[in-house]
C-alpha cells in the first residue's frame, strides 16, 4: 500500500515522500498514529500543490537573503572598545556588538546568532572579517574595525 508520510519516520522516509508499507502496518500503526495517510490521487494532488508552495515560499525566502546579503556585502562597521596602552582590548568583541553595530551605523537589522567572526576572538584592535549566514545558501562577508574609545 502507498501512503504519503506526513512526518519523518526512522527507517521509512520523510515527511511529504509517497512510500510502499505493508497493508498492515499501513492501517495498524502509520495512519492511525497520524504519520501518514492512503496515496489516494487526491491527496497526491494536495502534496504537489503544497510542495509546490513550499518551494515558492523558500524562493522568496533566499531572494529575500539575497538582497540583504547585496546590502551587507563590503560593509564596513566601527566598534569602539576599552583598550589598554598596548592594543589589547578589555573582554572581546562578539557578535552582539557586531549587530549592533551595523543597526546603528546602517540601519540594516541582523540576527546575532547568524554572524560568524572569521579567525580567533577578538582581542585586539584592528581591522576583522565576519561572515554573516543569512540564508544555508547566500553569506555575506563585512569588515569591522575595532578602534580604542
Amino acid at each position: 500500500m502507498e501512503v504519503i508520510l506526513l512526518q519523518d519516520v526512522p527507517k521509512l522516509g520523510y515527511a511529504d515522500e509517497i512510500v510502499n508499507v505493508k497493508n498492515g502496518y499501513a492501517l495498524n500503526y502509520l495512519i492511525p498514529q497520524g504519520l501518514a495517510i492512503m496515496a489516494t490521487p487526491s491527496n497526491r494532488k494536495v502534496l504537489a500543490e503544497n510542495l509546490r508552495q513550499r518551494a515558492f515560499k523558500l524562493e522568496k525566502i533566499k531572494n529575500q537573503a539575497l538582497e540583504m546579503a547585496q546590502k551587507l556585502e563590503g560593509l564596513k562597521v566601527r566598534i569602539g572598545a576599552k583598550a589598554s596602552s598596548t592594543g589589547k582590548i578589555f573582554g572581546s568583541v562578539n557578535a552582539i556588538q557586531i549587530a549592533e553595530a551595523i543597526k546603528e551605523q546602517h540601519g540594516l537589522e541582523v540576527d546575532r546568532k547568524r554572524i560568524v567572526v572569521d579567525g580567533e576572538n577578538v582581542k585586539e584592535l584592528g581591522t576583522y572579517t565576519a561572515t554573516i549566514n543569512l540564508h544555508k545558501e547566500v553569506k555575506a562577508k563585512i569588515e569591522f574595525e575595532v578602534f580604542a574609545e
